[in-house]
């Protein structure tokens, strides 16, 4: 099953040479606890003990995880040899946080059992993976990068890459493929770099609209992601940004539609990887992150149900113990399993090495925008509503709740300030939940912005202090769709007719499959009943739309931000059925969205000019 004996020599000579390249190339084994060696994957560690033959170690967790016995380290025993009995890449491709010459590339090569047994291969050996990267749809030429990576067992098999010295504004191809057998080879995976942050708006993607398709709240056993398909095979777009609730870690029943989650509540890094090894194989999905990069956001089902902090709905860790949790699990060993499985399976940058939990992060995409990307979920928000307590409703509007941390929105405001002084002319806010206060029947939803009153005025009042032009924020989480203008609550001075006042807008998107929070499975005409009366009552609120799972796309140049939404026909089987819901408008300069909104009319869901 190995290498033959001279090449294996020759490999050790290059091992020993070159110290952990082969390891430190795969981002995986570093991320996201790279400067936390009691928590990280040390490297050299594992390189000493590879060829020294050492003996595999085993570390319990702090809570029982038969699946992965280190944990808190790991080697590839006592073969000095790699893998070489076959390879499977069993999750496609993928790409993500792309850079102007560089871009994360990902995969996972597992290795295939011995032909003719169901044994399971040594677990011990490492797998060698090579990739190469062109311009070139069909491969053909000098690939314009390349390299070589392990992967193990201590990482679920995962693969990330950085592709390197790369030409700004660039379409790429690349394919992963087995050291030992280049035969062995991963689906083509389609990928690009941003442009330089210098060059001028009306030359970024080479002077065509910047499109953006976003995406929220998929939930396997909820129905089939077919807006991933739909928005991979029917539109242009440049960039998937989904902005979390990429997966759920509850169980529920999606038998009826062949959809039963495997495994139980997420509570191990076992269970979390389980979980992404299972969305992974919806084809609509595969589709999507072959063909486009993406940047993710986590939500708090990544980890748990309204997770904040220090806790989460239904596990926070206690005094008196965790054992009262659904999941057995307290919420920081929930949460520590959770991030690196997150790291191991999505193409994300780890921001800040000496942070394992600090994804927010800027993306300046030429002169034409910024893209600033928050959790306003995992890293310091202040304690959310979670079901059982009520405090929250009492201190909603205390100035000292945060949403951010005060770190992340002092990094917010710069971020803003310098977008502004760059000359940058859009700054677009990917983030989790709803920033608009929404009220229906005097009831507020304590787990979006409307839970941190203080925050999202601070956030206005530096946007209008600073003349901060041209912000659109983007959400997701609400499982329904929302459009405004971007104003202080009951402002006065804003004029819910003509948008005078404003001073941005947002676009707010429904789920990829999640039940409607106007009622799992309603129908349009009763979904726009709820929405006729939230039209009415929120002044900000300029379209909302309640019954269709579906996702929106951004199509973005230097004079003209459109918005279109699409809606799915039907999520109970696979399929590509979908038709747009709704197209909006904004100029450059109006901080609103344009008169008459929606053109005054809509395919779905209910305007308020229409009222």
């Amino acid at each position: 099953m190995y290498l033959h004996q001279l090449f294996v020599l020759g490999l050790l000579q290059v091992l020993g040479a070159h110290a952990t390249q082969f390891l430190d190339r795969n981002l995986a084994y570093r991320s996201p606890f790279a400067e936390h060696p009691q928590l990280s994957h040390n490297t050299q560690e594992i390189q000493n003990r590879y060829l020294t033959h050492a003996r595999r170690q085993v570390t319990d967790a702090s809570f029982k995880d038969d699946h992965y016995p280190t944990f808190y380290g790991g080697e590839f025993g006592n073969s000095p040899f790699i893998w070489s009995g076959g390879i499977n890449f069993t999750h496609s491709v993928a790409s993500g946080d792309p850079l102007d010459t560089s871009v994360l590339l990902w995969t996972r090569a597992v290795p295939i059992s011995p032909a003719g047994t169901s044994e399971l291969p040594d677990q011990s050996v490492p797998i060698c993976v090579s990739y190469k990267l062109f311009t070139s749809a069909n491969l053909s030429g000098r690939p314009i990068d390349s390299g070589t990576a392990f992967t193990s067992y201590d990482v679920d098999f995962t693969v990330k890459l950085e592709a390197t010295s790369l030409k700004p504004d660039t379409k790429y191809f690349f394919q992963f493929s087995d050291c030992t057998n280049p035969s062995l080879v991963s689906p083509i995976g389609t990928t690009r770099t941003l442009a330089s942050p210098n060059t001028p708006a009306r030359s970024v993607n080479k002077g065509k609209p910047l499109s953006i398709a976003v995406f929220s709240c998929s939930q396997f056993q909820a129905g089939w992601f077919n807006a991933y398909g739909f928005a991979a095979h029917n539109t242009t777009a440049d960039i998937f940004v989904h902005l979390g609730d990429y997966i759920y870690e509850s169980l529920g029943n999606g038998a009826r539609i062949g959809r039963q989650v495997l495994g139980r509540e997420l509570a191990t890094i076992r269970d979390y990887r389980q979980r992404l090894n299972q969305y992974r194989t919806d084809t609509s999905l595969r589709a999507l992150i072959r063909c486009r990069y993406l940047f993710e956001l986590r939500d708090d089902h990544e980890v748990a149900d309204n997770s904040w902090k220090a806790g989460t709905a239904d596990s926070n860790d206690t005094a008196a113990g965790c054992a009262f949790s659904p999941s057995g699990a307290c919420f920081t060993d929930r949460k520590l399993a959770a991030v690196r499985a997150y790291h191991e399976w999505m193409p994300i940058r780890q921001v800040d090495l000496r942070d394992k939990l600090r994804i927010w992060r800027n993306f300046q995409i030429g002169k034409l925008l910024d893209l600033t990307m928050l959790d306003t979920r995992q890293y310091e928000r202040d304690i959310t509503d979670v079901y059982y307590n009520t405090v929250v409703n009492t201190i909603a509007a205390f100035n000292n709740r945060s949403l951010l941390g005060a770190t992340q929105e002092k990094w917010l405001y710069d971020t803003l300030s310098k977008s502004k002084a760059r000359n940058a002319v859009w700054r677009i806010i990917g983030q989790q939940i709803i920033f608009t206060q929404l009220q229906l029947r005097e009831s507020f939803n304590l787990d979006a912005w409307d839970g941190y009153r203080a925050n999202r005025a601070r956030v206005l009042d530096h946007l209008y202090k600073n003349k901060i032009s041209n912000t659109v924020i983007l959400a997701g989480d609400s499982h329904a769709n929302w459009v405004s203008d971007l104003a202080h609550p009951n402002d006065t001075s804003y004029n819910p007719a003509t948008g005078a006042g404003a001073i941005g807008v947002e676009f707010a998107g429904t789920a990829v499959t999640s039940g409607s929070s106007f009622g799992s499975g309603i129908l349009p005409a009763d979904a726009d009943k709820m929405s006729r009366e939230l039209v009415g009552v929120n002044a900000d609120l300029q379209w909302s739309e309640g019954s269709f799972r579906g996702f929106f796309l951004l199509s973005i140049d230097a004079d003209t931000l459109n918005a279109t939404y699409y809606g799915m026909r039907n999520i109970s089987f696979a399929n590509l059925e979908g038709f747009p819901t709704a197209h909006f408008v904004v100029k450059n300069g109006e901080n609103k969205l344009s008169r008459p909104v929606a053109g005054g009319t809509v395919g779905a869901g209910v305007l308020k000019s229409s009222l």
